[in-house]
């Protein structure tokens, strides 16, 4: 069956189940007609109408932190994704790392960091209600939108599982049955064109309406590579909706939305930010560092293998070198169909949301990101990450005891498979890279070292190795020296997700002007694992075999090379005894989430509420096989899928708000406090992906959990709160004329870990990598963040013409872009500029606009991150720990730097 027959297939079943639920079918002021709950106007155009609550209430009603975008503030901004809506939501930080398909987005300074799939975001996205298990599905183009809603702080009672962060909810245009539509076409530099279309009207009066949205659009790249003379970074998609509108009967209503988008494109290229070697100058006095004046025998070794490092010294030259022949254009796709159904039935409505999905990204590149072949991905088709998802909502709600209690209760169920496929090798170059870094951690001396020679050894540097580590150590460098285009032939992960929920959320009335809102949510999640391993690099085991004797050597220095040539010999951290190897597991959880919440409004104008919310994001396994053995220096462990797992994240949240609104102005305040226990942390360390639990430990661990050991700290205590993030918002908007519109926006978050930490719930040590975490800020939460907007649309003449000037702008305080919080992945403070000139037709039928986002042209980077086995250990380890005895301080440092300035001009046309 094709795909289209598929979602086809599933919407009938699921319209023939077809239970409950309370809310129109869009859940935006526009279609309160149709669901019977049309509200009265406001004269402020800002105060629109949202769903935080699965309710149409207006903004100044709802008494959670939620901020709302309608369409002419998203089009003002240049919004065409989530990512872009951080100019103007300043709670918001949507980065993109590896692939725009593995986006993160973090609320108050909190999300889900990095490319693993095995972990799903604590900021769950939603369009059109259907839930998207992955932040890198809002990333697409959305075609013409009512709304977004961006609501700050756990959601678990509504928005379920995985939005302990909060949630992002994406409202599409719906079918009218007047005919209409619309077109625009944009050019700009980087020679970026994009149109986009829609058509909506009747096909049978009064009861079926369609809607058609399309979006293409192409752009160059940011990032030119030298070696292959191609760009990095470009645009290459296209994206399609239809939709179809039945109004049976006024009180019955079905909608159905089916919708595909294609993308293939070249990214992400990774520029190099920091190259230098650190050494300790003074050895035993901690805090100190010292730049090489030599430079970086890494750099050198890379040079040395025709290696070429064009953002050296300058990253925002925008240059980068990659292998040829080593694919970085993958293609992702992403479609599905929902079905929305809406039956009032007397003073009960029914809603149920039914959806099936499809997601599939290839994940095909040069891995070390750089012209020197060390590790890639070939594009053979077994490199991918794919989600085929069902899920099913039903609610029922309407008001009891002469509308006092406002009530809904409902129910959810979700199965996903999730399949990750990959095999990364080793490249033809690595061997004599790795052969001539263990040389130079010896000896920095370049001529000992010839990497046309086996084991990177010229003549007199085989000389001086054997009589100084002994001939045992040199076989082994001789080994490494011959690991050319090894590695997984093919490691899959088969992952199966099943959870259903049951929920309630109620408003009671106390009074005209107090109420009470009491939610409840059960989930219950069950994931099973199937992974399967076959590696053909038998250099790993035969360099264990050969060199385990020298592990339990009283020489300190014989003891640390052996172990770097098993761990330069064995990728990932793992042992290549993982072949032709099966492994299972399950896990099954069950969680209760909910809120309270008090809100009183003493006079019309003005809400105040205190809420408390408990949110949970579900646990699962690390995807990654590094996990996978426990021991690899010593005696290979066997494989253990348990060693994958890690815990569900739990949070309580605490928030007092206050709402204003009146004809000219509105204001919004909130104090919050959100405290994280088993948080779950990602962390790339250069070869592998590092997941643990972050929890604090209630009884001191006397600095052991910021030593360099990862076997020390563990907690004897209770093991609670790991994170805690807290702080202010506030957002403003000034109306004094009705062609004048000022928006400003303010958040404090102070997001930080605790003190005394370990790395799981049954409190085993943190690991070594995370010795900076305690007591810091965490990564990517600036802890202030300013935005604001001024739009003027003055009429011009009395033929209905007007214009548009519109500016915005984002300030955003310091912060480190890893989770590891090294020296060299810091941000400084920046200042992001969008401005927006335009002609208006009458009733807006045309436009024409000229736009610049990025006006000013600002630096910034999105992730930095340790450039894969090209070096270990950084600044920040060197000033606490000193330069280990054997080897100096010498990681690489790259870094997915944001997008420079574009400008163009866009034309638009309304019918």
């Amino acid at each position: 069956m094709s795909k289209a027959g598929l979602y086809l297939s599933a919407a009938m079943i699921a319209f023939v189940s077809a239970p409950v639920a309370a809310q129109d079918l869009r859940g935006s002021a526009a279609d309160a007609k149709t669901a019977g709950s049309a509200q009265e106007a406001t004269p402020n155009t800002a105060d629109i109408v949202v769903t935080a609550t699965r309710r149409s209430e207006r903004l100044s009603n709802v008494p959670i932190a939620v901020s709302a975008f309608g369409q002419a503030a998203l089009q003002n901004s240049g919004a065409t994704d989530i990512r872009q809506m951080t100019q103007i939501a300043p709670s918001l930080l949507v980065s993109s790392t590896g692939s725009e398909a593995n986006a993160a987005a973090r609320i108050r300074g909190v999300g889900t960091v990095g490319d693993n799939p095995g972990l799903e975001s604590s900021v769950a996205v939603f369009i059109d209600g259907i839930y998207r298990s992955r932040t890198g599905a809002g990333l697409n183009d959305l075609g013409e939108v009512e709304r977004i809603e961006v609501l700050r702080g756990p959601q678990g009672t509504l928005s379920g599982r995985n939005s302990s962060a909060g949630a992002i909810s994406i409202y599409t245009k719906l079918p009218e049955f007047t005919f209409g539509g619309m077109a625009e076409a944009t050019y700009g530099n980087y020679d970026a064109a994009r149109v986009q279309a829609a058509l909506t009207g009747p096909v049978i009066k009064d009861l079926l309406a369609f809607r058609i949205d399309g979006v293409a659009s192409r752009r160059d790249g940011f990032l030119k590579d030298v070696v292959n003379d191609t760009d990095f970074n470009n645009r290459d998609r296209y994206f399609v909706r239809g939709q179809l509108l039945f109004t049976i009967t006024p009180d019955l209503a079905i909608r159905f939305i089916g919708d595909y988008t294609h993308r293939d494109e070249k990214c992400c290229g990774a520029v190099y930010v920091d190259t230098r070697e650190k050494l300790d100058p003074t050895p035993g006095v901690p805090g100190d560092y010292a730049i090489n004046p030599a430079g970086n025998p890494v750099t050198s070794i890379l040079r040395s293998l025709g290696g070429i490092l064009p953002s050296e010294g300058d990253p925002y030259n925008r240059r980068i070198a990659q292998t040829p022949g080593r694919a970085y254009s993958n293609l992702t796709t992403d479609g599905g169909i929902s079905m929305r159904v809406r039956w009032n039935l007397g003073a009960t409505q029914l809603t149920s949301l039914t959806a099936y999905r499809e997601y599939k990204s290839a994940g095909a590149g040069d891995m070390d990101y750089s012209n020197v072949d060390l590790v890639y991905r070939p594009n053979d088709g077994q490199n991918y990450r794919q989600f085929k998802v069902f899920s099913h909502e039903s609610r029922f709600s309407g008001t009891i005891l002469n509308d006092r209690l406002d009530w809904l209760v409902g129910g959810y169920y979700a199965h996903e498979k999730l399949a990750v496929v990959d095999n990364l090798r080793f490249g033809a170059q690595y061997g004599a890279f790795a052969a001539c870094r263990i040389v130079a951690t010896i000896n920095p001396l370049a001529a000992l070292r010839n990497p046309a020679n086996p084991g990177c050894l010229s003549a007199a540097g085989r000389g001086a190795l054997t009589a100084g580590v002994g001939s045992a150590i040199v076989a082994g460098i001789d080994r490494l020296g011959t690991i050319n285009n090894v590695g997984s032939l093919r490691d899959a992960y088969d992952q199966t997700s099943e959870n259903f929920a049951f929920f309630t959320h109620n408003i009671y009335r106390v009074t005209d002007r107090l109420s009470m809102t009491v939610g409840l949510r059960y989930t219950n999640e069950h994931k099973t694992l199937a992974a399967g391993f076959n590696n053909n690099n038998t250099v790993c085991p035969a360099q264990q075999a050969a060199l385990r004797p020298l592990l339990g050597s009283s020489n300190a220095t014989l003891r640390q090379l052996a172990g770097g040539l098993i761990t330069f010999s064995c990728i990932g951290n793992s042992t290549s005894a993982l072949s032709a190897v099966r492994l299972g597991d399950q896990i099954r959880e069950g969680q209760l989430t909910g809120t309270g919440v008090v809100s009183w409004k003493p006079v019309d104008s003005t809400l105040v509420y205190a809420s408390y919310a408990r949110g949970y994001k579900a646990g699962g396994y690390n995807l990654d096989r590094s996990d996978l053995t426990a021991n690899v220096f010593g005696t290979p462990a066997a494989a253990d899928a348990v060693n994958l797992r890690f815990d569900p994240e739990t949070v309580n949240a605490y928030e007092l708000g206050l709402k204003f609104s009146s004809r000219q102005f509105t204001a919004n305040v909130a104090a919050f406090r959100s405290e994280f226990t088993n948080f779950q942390l990602n962390t790339f360390n250069g070869t592998s992906y590092i997941v643990q639990n972050v929890g604090g430990c209630d009884k001191p661990l006397d600095g052991a959990d910021r030593d360099a050991s990862s076997t020390t700290g563990a907690c004897t205590g209770k093991v609670g709160k790991g994170l805690v993030t807290q702080g202010v918002e506030l957002e403003v908007g000034m109306y004094p004329t009705p062609d004048v519109t000022v928006n400003l926006g303010y958040t404090l978050a102070d997001a930080k870990y605790a003190r005394n930490l370990v790395g799981s719930k049954a409190g085993e040590p943190l690991n070594a990598a995370l010795f900076l975490l305690p007591g810091a800020q965490m990564s990517n939460a600036p802890k202030h963040t300013v935005t604001s907007s001024i739009g003027w649309t003055p009429a011009i003449g009395e033929r209905g013409l007007s214009a548009l000037f519109y500016v915005d702008g984002r300030m955003t305080s310091d912060y480190n872009t890893g989770s590891d919080l090294f020296f060299e992945k810091r941000q400084d403070g920046f200042f992001l500029m969008n401005a927006r000139v335009g002609l208006r037709g009458a009733e807006q039928r045309w436009a024409v606009e000229l736009w610049a986002q990025n006006l000013l042209d600002t630096d910034y980077q999105q992730v930095a991150f340790s450039a894969p086995f090209q070096g270990s250990n950084s600044q920040s380890q060197v000033q606490a720990f000193g330069a280990p005895s054997f080897a100096s301080a010498n990681t690489l440092f790259t870094s997915f730097i944001a997008e420079p300035r574009t400008y163009g001009v866009t034309m638009r046309t309304r019918f």
